[in-house]
């Protein structure tokens, strides 16, 4: 068994006969491209979504030197026609490009040291081929293929990594993307290969306006086309290991739904999910696996209108986000659409395709968030942070003046003034207002309750022994006349599942003063 060709099928081994979730729809996907002008594949995803377990999965279906008919018995991708066809039928060679920037991270010459690593195995297999002193690994592939008609599968997990941990150096960049487009773009590369598959965290990187390797097949968190249920549990695979876990659904979608990919509307993060699953616990696992500081760096940029946007997304906002530009780079960003769609590649935002928007998907990151911004000198969002916690408590208490004149600052501070009177600048105001609460509660814009819409409610995450929290926002009538309305549609009603206190909360705004005002009071069922 080699380290990068002829690999065995042991990894996928390991992984299926654990608790495993069949992703292997995706075989014959890849499948229907092989040895076609679509056979090259390159799908990003953010960190910990399953894109190295989907590589080994792939090495062990095409690689001859295994015999994998029984890893795969009963999954779907035996079901499709094409199963037996490919299966073990390549060549493959599988390479982790972070075991080599471990290894030689600082060495200028990384490039060639690869390939050197890699024709020595590829040369120990086929040993009739005889390597000239100027080879280099195209050339040997194209030999081997020449004399035996055989093709490869090339695999090339996390692709980007040189990139991202050395991409300062100019040759280093150079050397590599050249070694890529001497591979996959050469007038050999479709003798050779009968396909390809990268996996990273950035889509191929743009160079002016082409791409470096504009023949792949690119498939990413804001364009994953038809792979989108490859990667991620999607809600029905989630429910299943929630019944078998006895876990709460609620809890797991509260903690990590809220990736819309493509067609897929409701895409969980995998990492998090089994380890909450394994722990027995909802918290934060896949936040502190790494790329804080890229966070708190991008949300520092100081790019106009940034901090608005990441305000109004720690409210349960979406915003608009241009993600045509951005050159796939980590370190060329030129304006806040850039930052969000980094932030949206790395896992941080999720991206709504159809209404090009982004937003914080679920509580796992929403708290990253929140501890990134207390990390920063954005003494204004702070301030934001920390009058939200003084709004909260006085709701709670039943403070109507402090929740009144809570609500105004909120209102001066993150309402432009051609929108000022806008009434749904005003609900969205409201939302900025009770940032914090969403430490403590499940917070719904405009909640469906069977005869209307309440424009705020506030339920108390488990464990927390605090009432629910019903408000209504009322323009230039009054607070009592809010209030009114939440009873007179029994909105405390038509909370789902919940049966503890509830504080009806009236806030009416006055267009002529520009002063809200405040009426609460308790319900109890």
């Amino acid at each position: 068994m080699g380290m990068y060709i002829n690999k065995g099928n042991n990894d996928f081994r390991d992984i299926v006969t654990h608790e495993y979730v069949d992703k292997s729809s995706l075989i014959p996907l890849i499948n229907a491209m092989l040895n076609s002008e679509n056979r090259y594949s390159c799908v990003t995803r953010c960190r910990r979504f399953g894109k190295s377990m989907a590589a080994k999965m792939l090495c062990a279906y095409y690689d001859r030197s295994c015999d994998s008919r029984e890893l795969f018995r009963g999954l779907e991708a035996e079901k499709d026609a094409s199963f037996g066809t490919y299966l073990n039928k390549y060549y493959v060679i599988s390479i982790d490009m972070t075991d080599f920037t471990t290894k030689y991270r600082g060495e200028k010459n990384i490039v060639k040291l690869i390939q050197n690593r890699i024709i020595k195995e590829v040369l120990g297999v086929f040993t009739q081929i005889t390597a000239q002193d100027d080879d280099d690994l195209m050339d040997i592939l194209y030999r081997i293929s020449d004399s035996t008609s055989e093709r490869f599968f090339m695999i090339i997990d996390e692709w980007d990594a040189i990139l991202r941990e050395m991409g300062t150096d100019e040759f280093v960049t150079t050397s590599y993307v050249d070694l890529l487009r001497r591979l996959f773009k050469g007038s050999g590369s479709n003798t050779v290969f009968a396909g390809a598959y990268l996996t990273g965290i950035l889509p191929i990187k743009k160079y002016n306006t082409e791409s470096a390797l504009n023949n792949f097949c690119e498939y990413s968190m804001i364009d994953p086309a038809f792979l989108a249920p490859c990667f991620g549990f999607t809600k029905e695979e989630v429910k299943m290991l929630a019944e078998k876990h006895n876990a709460s659904m609620d809890e797991l979608k509260m903690w990590y739904d809220g990736y819309n990919i493509g067609r897929e509307k409701s895409i969980y993060n995998p990492y998090s999910v089994m380890k909450a699953l394994q722990r027995g616990v909802c918290k934060s696992y896949w936040t502190t696996t790494g790329a804080y500081d890229s966070v708190n760096t991008y949300i520092q940029m100081n790019f106009d209108g940034l901090k608005d946007d990441i305000i109004r997304m720690l409210s349960g906002e979406h915003v608009y986000v241009n993600t045509l530009r951005f050159q796939n780079d980590m370190r060329v960003i030129n304006s806040k659409n850039d930052v969000l769609t980094v932030l949206i590649h790395l896992g941080y935002l999720a991206y709504d395709e159809n209404l090009k928007q982004c937003y914080i998907p679920n509580k796992e990151v929403a708290d990253e968030f929140l501890n990134a911004v207390e990390d920063t000198s954005w003494a204004r969002l702070v301030e934001t942070l920390t009058a939200s916690q003084d709004l909260l408590t006085a709701t709670l208490s039943g403070n109507e003046q402090a929740v009144a004149k809570g609500i105004d600052y909120a209102h001066d501070e993150h309402t432009s003034i051609l929108s000022y009177n806008d009434e749904n600048s005003l609900a969205c105001v409201l939302s900025v207002a009770y940032i914090w609460a969403r430490n403590e509660y499940v917070i719904h814009r405009e909640y469906a309750t069977g005869k209307g819409y309440a424009d705020l409610v506030m339920i108390p995450r488990r464990n927390v022994s605090k009432p629910a929290l019903v408000i209504e926002l009322k323009f230039n009538h009054s607070a009592d006349t809010a209030i009114d309305q939440i009873k007179r549609k029994e909105y405390p009603a038509k909370i789902a599942d919940y049966t503890g206190d509830i504080l009806l909360v009236g806030i009416n705004y006055d267009k002529e003063t520009k002063q809200h005002t405040c009426k609460i009071e308790m319900h109890r069922p």
